[in-house]
């Protein structure tokens, strides 16, 4: 239900939706305040493992620009049932021969929608991965390299430019093969065609150790309480010289902020959670350790706590 103002009852009232008859009705007096209403929510739900190939849509997906046709092309589905339709199956097989220059670019923005999914990364980043790929593509000078490791380079970069960076490991995990070196490679070229076409260096934004520290903490299960003294930490350790990559000193964080805690987590499950070695979180806990009365939070621990704390 919902509110209205009611000519007969001169307020506003609670009003009915009669979805049969598309009337807006004031639950007080019965009068209809609106009729023939346009309903503009969906018809149907679909369910992915229960519509098999009976799905109920009749539209296809919004314009795409970065395509030729805008994305809003016809596709001749195939016949159902062993004999087929003899019309449908003609005409899906003249489409075939045809020539469909944007076939390869909706194959690598599926592609790239996949590994989106998988990560869970927001729309924004996705379409931005799609324009980095399609500047690329433009070039035409993707032949013969690894497009996986391409597409997973765009989302990459994509990811950094928007101020949501993910690590080349968990790109890795998604990126159907390519290892981190194919990834890494495909990075540094892609941002050099981009920056051949602009004229100027590509902003890929900068990365900071707190943009990891609320997904790690995510992945390791940890408390409000802890989450919040993590990030606090990693906030302050920004002040120091401390010569590791950001994603080091967040595992290194946290691995000192739940040392603290009852909550206190194994090494190797944060390696696990941050995709850092268990000697890479030794080494910046190393260099952090000298630091740590200026970089937890007093709230959080006491000076004998600190003290506690082993040496590394």
């Amino acid at each position: 239900m919902s509110d209205a103002f009611c000519s007969d009852c001169k307020k506003n009232t609670e009003v009915v939706f009669d979805h049969s008859a598309g009337d807006m009705v004031c639950s007080e007096c019965g009068l209809v305040l609106e009729s023939h209403s346009i309903d503009e929510t969906s018809e149907w739900r679909t369910f992915a493992n229960e519509s098999g190939d009976n799905d109920p849509v009749r539209v296809g997906g919004p314009s795409n620009p970065l395509l030729t046709d805008g994305g809003l092309s016809t596709v001749i589905a195939k016949p159902n049932g062993a004999s087929g339709d003899f019309l449908s199956g003609s005409l899906g097989r003249w489409q075939n021969r045809g020539s469909n220059p944007d076939r390869s670019l909706i194959l690598a923005f599926k592609t790239i929608a996949t590994m989106s999914d998988r990560l869970g990364l927001v729309a924004t980043i996705k379409d931005r991965a799609n324009e980095i790929y399609k500047k690329v593509e433009d070039q035409k000078s993707t032949r013969g390299r690894n497009q996986d490791a391409l597409l997973a380079a765009c989302l990459y970069i994509a990811c950094r430019q928007e101020d949501k960076p993910r690590t080349v490991k968990e790109i890795c995990s998604v990126a159907n093969g390519a290892t981190k070196k194919e990834i890494g490679r495909a990075k540094e070229y892609i941002v050099k065609q981009l920056e051949a076409e602009k004229g100027q260096s590509v902003e890929m934004g900068t990365i900071h150790a707190g943009d990891f520290m609320r997904r790690f903490c995510s992945n390791l299960g940890m408390t409000n309480q802890v989450v919040k003294a993590a990030q606090e930490a990693v906030h302050k350790s920004e002040e120091f010289d401390i010569r590791r990559s950001p994603v080091s000193i967040a595992a290194a964080v946290i691995y000192i902020i739940t040392q603290l805690s009852d909550e206190k987590k194994l090494l190797r499950d944060i390696s696990n959670a941050t995709g850092v070695a268990e000697g890479t979180i030794r080494n910046s806990y190393k260099d952090l350790y000298p630091h740590i009365s200026k970089i937890i939070p007093s709230w959080y621990a006491k000076e004998e706590d600190l003290r506690n704390l082993c040496s590394p």
